[in-house]
């Protein structure tokens, strides 16, 4: 076992100070009118068996900064498996951290039971609930214990208050609301050791900063460029899911340009980072990338995680694409592999799943093809299902400064001569066609076996009658 490990697992940890500071109804706007009626089923179920129960974290903070929370998370006394048997609509999720997920259709309530700190969890009864790596970073956080010991596990002041649905009380036990009255983000203890036992909270840190116009507090901020390679330890799995978190909840440009400044997109986009130093239209395309879907995203308008990342690796895959043709390999084969190759290599910071990787080949290669505009191919190029991500991708392309002979003006004055040659239009004659032949193939079957009855029938008529054979007469 390292050095590190010996640090951060065998060493009795240090527990912040607490003071509980209650706050009554009167002076908090936290009312259950701003709360989810499944998350207020859920609290009144536990508590109504005994159990200690509280709404906690980003949805008290939220609502006390006046913005409507999506996410509604619950804190109780009770063990995982208790509340698995309190829901039938339920599930354990989670082996490192285990919640239960509480399902009301789409509708989900997190719950997770209060946890403890991690005392002398080297020894091996202690394997099973608490686990940590060489480097610190904790593996499996399964040591439970009481409200107290759970606010000081969590990772911000601000996400330390919780609302008791009994009598109606916020209760800050770090300060996290002077330090929102302040627009501060700061860890919960030592910043290092914190950051050690979980590097997404560099990124989480970072990401809240930006969605709250806060500031991060001095000790919490310092470490972050120092520690950012921390962020190699984590599954690239769990990398793309904070990478959503970040750029498509409709502050992507602000994220970016903090992740920058604490070094940490580098760690997330290494390729990307070291190709936008020489490339200021790729960096201002993949800014107005990230402008446009903040905007979508204010107007409730649907955005996909394919444009993001197609916008984001555009740079490292043109400039690879560009060594290939300088090799002597053709335009086309040149960057079918080096998307390709840039897409592999971003899969392993960041797991993009095929369902995305799919989408943005078809956005790429279609670049080519709307720079072309051969005539022949036209229709089939604004029938084409990628068609209006493609379009729009080529209009950034100009917007940073790309020169491309007024493609992205063409092909906007084209579709607004020919409406009806768009894809949903297209889609929509489609689904007419296929119902028309359907009808049709169902009438020329109906019409075929109603001409085999009715020629059967005239066949029967037509048809002579039997003979029947004599019979001989038998003697009596």
């Amino acid at each position: 076992m390292g050095f590190l490990s010996r640090l951060f697992t065998n060493k009795p940890t240090s527990t912040p100070s607490i003071e509980r500071r209650v706050i009554s109804r009167d002076e908090h706007p936290v009312s259950r009118k701003l709360i989810s009626e499944n998350a207020l089923k859920v609290l009144y179920r536990l508590t109504s068996q005994g159990h200690d129960a509280w709404l906690v974290g980003g949805s008290i903070r939220d609502i006390l900064l006046g913005i409507h929370p999506k996410d509604f998370d619950i804190a109780t006394s009770a063990s995982p498996e208790t509340v698995r048997g309190l829901f039938r609509n339920s599930r354990i999720i989670g082996r490192r951290f285990k919640l239960i997920h509480v399902t009301f259709g789409r509708d989900i309530i997190e719950v997770a039971t209060f946890r403890a700190n991690h005392e002398d969890t080297s020894a091996k009864k202690h394997k099973d609930k608490s686990r940590h790596s060489d480097s610190g970073r904790i593996l499996r956080d399964n040591v439970y214990g009481t409200i107290e010991d759970d606010a000081v596990r969590r990772d911000f002041t601000i996400n330390a208050l919780y609302y008791n649905p009994e009598d109606f009380t916020v209760h800050d036990f770090c300060g996290g609301m002077e330090d929102i009255d302040n627009g501060l983000i700061r860890l919960i203890g030592d910043p290092v050791r914190r950051y050690h036992e979980d590097p997404v909270r560099m990124m989480r840190a970072v990401r809240f900063a930006a969605k709250l116009d806060f500031d991060i507090e001095e000790s919490t901020a310092t470490p972050i460029r120092d520690l950012g390679y921390l962020l190699k330890d984590i599954p690239s799995a769990r990398l793309f899911d904070e990478s959503l978190k970040m750029f498509l909840s409709g502050y992507g440009l602000a994220v970016f340009h903090k992740m920058q400044d604490y070094d940490l997109f580098a760690q997330l986009f290494p390729a990307t980072d070291s190709a936008l130093h020489n490339d200021p239209k790729g960096l201002l395309l993949l800014e107005r990338a990230l402008e446009n879907t903040d905007a979508r995203i204010a107007k409730d308008k649907p955005v996909t995680p394919a444009f993001f990342f197609a916008a984001a690796l555009w740079s490292p895959m043109k400039a690879m694409r560009d060594d290939l043709i300088a090799q002597g390999m053709p335009p086309v084969p040149a960057m079918n592999q080096a998307a390709m190759q840039v897409i592999a290599n971003q899969c392993t910071h960041t797991a993009i799943p095929k369902r995305f990787t799919i989408p943005m080949r078809e956005i790429w290669d279609l670049q080519h093809r709307l720079e072309r505009r051969q005539p022949k191919r036209i229709e089939e190029l604004a029938a084409h299902p990628r068609f209006r991500a493609a379009y729009d991708f080529l209009l950034l392309r100009e917007e940073s400064g790309e020169n491309l002979n007024g493609a992205g003006r063409w092909w906007t004055k084209y579709q607004e001569a020919n409406p009806h040659l768009l894809p949903d239009n297209h889609d929509n004659r489609s689904r007419r066609r296929s119902r028309e032949r359907f009808d049709d193939n169902h009438q020329q079957a109906d019409n075929e076996r109603g001409e085999k009855r009715s020629g059967n029938r005239d066949n029967r008529r037509n048809r002579r009658p039997r003979r029947r054979k004599p019979t001989r007469n038998q003697p009596d």
